[in-house]
């Protein structure tokens, strides 16, 4: 006579495994959605996602390998958290820099969706690559922007894009600017940062999560105007690294 807890263990392994190998062959809108599914399937599903990233260490960085480790990192088990650190220890994007800036902690934030904060980090990251009268002042002119290596604006715009399922980051926030004319005041109401009149009061009337509209994060100062967004918009970058 069949144990029915054993029975009921096969159904679920034959579940598992019929959904890894449709996970492995979707395309990556439908990949992202999966991911949830998965990662609620219990210890089972984490493993087909852990073997997935496995399976992706040196192809180049996607959302789905980016949605991957944002999920196994959020679930703090010991065994998600050995399988990370052995095989991403830095996460998932290579965290790059001409200047010898440490990205760590703003690819720990993003991965944890820690979005305000991170935000934060991301402005004393770009003071940092302006130098230390920026760090100082605590806010850039537009020649300092014009002068920031591509590498180091490729790590942060990465880390941003790949931990928000491609809706944050300065490249995100450049296209919607270049598909209003490379209009401004038609720019903010589009990533929600003027309603109207009325500029968007920080913090409380920004959105730090994925509910907020494409390319609402990370912030820049607009309130000194547009040079700053226009320099950051027309950096090289976007053309070296295929953004």
């Amino acid at each position: 006579m069949t144990d029915p807890d054993t029975t009921l263990l096969k159904e679920f392994s034959i579940d598992i495994s019929q959904l890894a190998n449709q996970f492995r062959s979707e395309s990556e809108k439908n990949q992202l959605q999966m991911i949830p599914h998965l990662a609620s399937a219990g210890e089972e599903g984490l493993n087909v996602l852990s073997d997935f990233l496995s399976s992706l260490q040196g192809a180049p960085v996607s959302l789905v390998k980016g949605k991957v480790y944002q999920t196994l990192y959020q679930v703090k088990s010991s065994k998600t958290q050995d399988f990370l650190q052995i095989h991403f220890p830095t996460g998932v994007v290579p965290l790059e820099s001409d200047r010898q800036i440490d990205y760590r902690l703003l690819q720990q934030l993003l991965a944890e969706g820690d979005f305000q904060t991170a935000d934060s980090l991301t402005r004393q990251k770009l003071c940092e690559l302006a130098g230390v009268a920026a760090v100082s002042r605590k806010w850039l002119y537009f020649t300092e922007v014009e002068q920031f290596p591509s590498t180091d604006l490729h790590t942060i715009n990465s880390l941003w894009w790949v931990h928000s399922e491609g809706k944050f980051g300065f490249s995100v926030q450049r296209k919607i600017w270049l598909s209003v004319g490379q209009d401004f005041p038609k720019l903010w109401p589009k990533i929600n940062w003027k309603n109207g009149n009325n500029w968007t009061q920080y913090p409380n009337e920004f959105i730090w999560d994925l509910s907020a509209p494409v390319g609402h994060l990370p912030l820049l100062n607009q309130l000194r105007g547009v040079r700053v967004a226009a320099s950051l918009y027309t950096h090289p970058v976007w053309q070296e690294k295929g953004w």
